[in-house]
């Protein structure tokens, strides 16, 4: 039995059909790509060198947004990137040093939290000193808000400046250096 011959009417719905449908997969992976970066993961580039030697200006990372939504805050020592209060650069990339209810002071440019100098091998032993004259020490951590300082201590525009920031400008964990591929590797 021979096919009938295809006809330009049901050539032309064929392409109807297939650009419908390759609009519509375009539409759903865009959303679903969007949702993933809203809640999941999101991708960063990191615009100053407060962070050096962990993080190197211009380097892009990746924070994941899962844990601190759904297992615990942020905790000491952990990397966050974050909303900048003063909005320029809009977002900051530091470590935490205390949360909520603990004690920060610095003296002969080291960190104590809660009385007990703190361990930073990733400052290289940078001096911590005082940026802001407004914020007294021993400064004790407001209820929903966090200490976060830069690796990069003399060079590092953190809450030495700012004071504490809420968790809710925590935008997640960074975990991940994915560029450049010299720096690739888990965040520490």
């Amino acid at each position: 039995m021979a096919e009938a011959p295809t006809t330009e009417k049901d050539q032309s719905t064929s392409t109807l059909r297939w650009l419908l449908e390759t609009a519509l997969l375009v539409a759903l992976a865009f959303i679903l790509a969007q949702g993933i970066k809203a809640y999941v993961v999101q991708p960063f580039v990191i615009p100053s060198g407060s962070m050096l030697p962990t993080i190197q200006l211009g380097d892009r990372v990746i924070a994941e947004k899962l844990t601190y939504r759904f297992s615990h805050p942020p905790r000491k020592g952990d990397i966050v990137v974050f909303a900048n209060p003063q909005r320029n650069p809009p977002i900051l990339i530091k470590r935490v040093v205390a949360s909520s209810g603990q004690s920060v002071d610095l003296k002969d440019g080291v960190v104590y939290v809660d009385g007990q100098a703190i361990d930073e091998p990733y400052t290289y032993g940078k001096p911590t000193l005082p940026l802001n004259p407004a914020i007294e020490y021993p400064f004790t951590v407001p209820d929903g808000y966090l200490w976060l300082m830069g690796d990069n201590r003399p060079n590092s525009g953190d809450s030495r400046e700012i004071g504490p920031v809420a968790l809710s400008a925590v935008k997640g964990r960074a975990m991940w250096t994915y560029w450049p591929p010299k720096a690739f590797g888990p965040l520490e």
